[in-house]
């Protein structure tokens, strides 16, 4: 049966040159000229390929591909973008969308039929790989049973990971230190085709160099001391299922490019083995470092962050979420109290409550469930009071003593800032990069701070 490649693609020449090429190469050809008839043909014409054009008018390609991510039939399919060379922010945006590739124009023959070939055979293996079914699986909303969902960025937040996780795309997790990174990372598995099976996960910073090699790829009998027999490694262990790196910018440079021959080739090298093992994963990644600023220092690659980044998603710290510290604050405690044996959980009192939501909880939800444990040890009564709460949570240390103060010299702060990036922006033209360098910042961090203050993203100027 002929492989089914739709192009959408608003010129009518370069159409029709593509067309003709596929129908050369032995593929069925499907044309559209606008995103909206795109979308369309992608619902009814079941292709195994699209192949889109970013700049169109009415309805661009990122349009077209948030749609076709949005639909369950077509969640999955391989997209390729087609761009051109000056928009190399575009194809960024593109992969943290849900592209799988892109083709540059003027492309070559060779250019667009290798990419269309490659993202077959991905496909393939990957489907291959699922366990049979009598039936597939329904791709919905991300499972957010048992967890505190309630603030609106993070209900954004996990709508987005329901998206990405109905895909094949690797992901990379934001935030800082214990917002729960780990814990989007599962509801991203289960809202996967690969819910069934295994979701490993390891811990970068864990493990000397050489042990983990060892873990990541495995190792044959004899391969160092103490190898006395052959182990499989992560990506083995989790055949057809998720790998989690956490805290993967810690990984080291040599270890960094083990890892991205892995993610392009889908094979694994064992240390001390002489022939490479086919292996089926989905990678989630996750970091609570700067990337950008870690490529920059050449401690990080930058052809591994495009791999693992083909969607990026950021967790806000606790602090800008303070309406879930209340419900969490509950839920730690009755988690507690299960696992001591407590026959009823404790009420928190309205001051210790307010104590911790006035709190900015520099540890994030992992920094909160520690404190509810400890209260939950010390109550020895039905209730949780502010006296059960430890020292840095009731006097949080302060730059001012005077409260008034703070708020005023907070302001001025953020008044300040907010006039920087604005005057960074006009001099630069309204060029983000060129902004971010002036200011000593990643883009990412730019851009951040102008959705935290409010500010409108410019466009740049010609």
């Amino acid at each position: 049966m002929k492989r089914r490649v739709l192009v959408i693609e608003d010129d009518d020449a370069i159409r029709s040159n593509i067309l003709e090429l596929l129908e050369e190469e032995g593929y069925d050809g499907i044309g559209a000229a606008d995103g909206k008839s795109g979308i369309g043909s992608a619902l009814g014409s079941s292709p195994d390929v699209i192949v889109c054009d970013i700049m169109m008018p009415v309805m661009d390609g990122y349009q077209v591909l948030r749609a076709i991510r949005d639909y369950p039939d077509t969640a999955a399919v391989p997209f390729i973008f087609l761009t051109a060379k000056s928009q190399r922010a575009d194809m960024r945006l593109g992969m943290n969308l849900g592209a799988d590739d892109y083709v540059t124009k003027p492309f070559t023959r060779h250019d667009l039929l290798g990419a269309i070939s490659t993202r077959l055979e991905r496909q393939q293996v990957l489907v291959s790989a699922q366990p049979e079914r009598t039936s597939a699986p329904p791709v919905g909303p991300a499972d957010t049973t048992g967890l505190v969902v309630s603030a609106p960025r993070m209900k954004e937040l996990y709508a987005q990971a329901s998206r990405v996780g109905a895909g094949y795309l690797s992901v990379l997790l934001l935030g800082e230190t214990g917002v729960g990174k780990d814990v989007l990372a599962h509801v991203i598995h289960k809202a996967s085709p690969r819910a069934s099976r295994p979701f490993v996960p390891l811990n970068c910073a864990a493990f000397a160099d050489t042990l983990l090699e060892s873990e990541l790829f495995g190792h044959e009998k004899g391969a160092f001391t103490g190898a006395v027999q052959s182990q499989p490694g992560l990506f083995e262990t989790a055949a057809g299922g998720t790998v989690f790196l956490d805290e993967v910018g810690e990984l080291p440079r040599t270890v960094q490019a083990k890892l991205l021959r892995v993610i392009e080739d889908c094979r694994v090298m064992r240390v001390g083995g002489r022939a490479p093992r086919e292996v089926d994963v989905r990678f989630i990644a996750a970091t609570n470092r700067d990337l950008e600023r870690d490529i920059a220092a050449g401690t990080f690659r930058q052809d591994l962050y495009f791999r693992i980044a083909g969607a990026t998603l950021t967790v806000p710290p606790l602090r800008e979420r303070r309406q879930e510290i209340a419900p969490l604050a509950r839920r730690f405690v009755a988690n507690a109290c299960r696992r001591m044996g407590h026959a009823a959980a404790p009420a928190i009192t309205d001051d210790a409550l307010a104590a911790l939501e006035q709190y900015d909880w520099p540890g994030n939800v992992r920094e909160l469930r520690n404190v509810m444990e400890r209260a939950v040890t010390l109550s020895a009564v039905r209730e949780i009071g502010s006296a059960h709460l430890p020292d840095n949570v009731l006097h949080p240390r302060r730059d001012s003593i005077d409260g008034g103060a703070d708020v005023r010299l907070r302001s001025e702060l953020v008044g300040l800032e907010r006039q920087r990036i604005i005057d960074a922006l006009d001099e630069c033209g309204g060029n983000q990069t060129r902004a971010a360098e002036r200011l000593g910042v990643s883009r990412r961090t730019l851009l951040y701070r102008l959705d935290e203050l409010d500010l409108p993203r410019p466009r740049k100027r010609l």
